[in-house]
């Protein structure tokens, strides 16, 4: 049997609304998120797609994290893209190897059981 001991994510990001104070300049919310700033542009990783009661919805992995993840909020062709307003909270682990990543993606989607991910089942 392998064992395979998965990271503690590297950002945890959540819908919410903004906390704004007198002066301060709201930021737009993007999807209901306003912390994509937190998440790496240049590195690769995998990211965790959450729902409010923190049931896993999507597992992916990308070169470059960041603009992944918004692709996903964008495009019409995502597997997510009749449940983005599903999406609650984003974790995000940096994982530079492409192999680890392929690794990790496919054993979060199989051992936590994605609810969107349709490739790469094997239950």
């Amino acid at each position: 049997m392998i064992k395979i001991e998965f990271p503690k994510p590297d950002v945890v990001i959540r819908q919410r609304e903004q906390d704004v104070k007198p002066g301060d300049v709201p930021i737009t919310p993007y999807f209901g998120f306003i912390d994509f700033h937190k998440i790496t542009r240049e590195k690769g990783g995998i990211f965790l797609f959450y729902n409010e009661k923190n049931e896993l919805l999507f597992v992916g992995k990308a070169r470059k994290i960041r603009q992944r993840i918004k692709k996903h909020f964008e495009d019409n062709v995502s597997p997510m893209k009749n449940h983005r307003d599903e999406i609650f909270k984003i974790e995000v682990y940096e994982v530079e190897d492409a192999m680890e990543r392929e690794i990790y993606e496919t054993y979060a989607i199989n051992v936590f059981r994605s609810k969107y991910n349709v490739d790469k089942v094997f239950y």
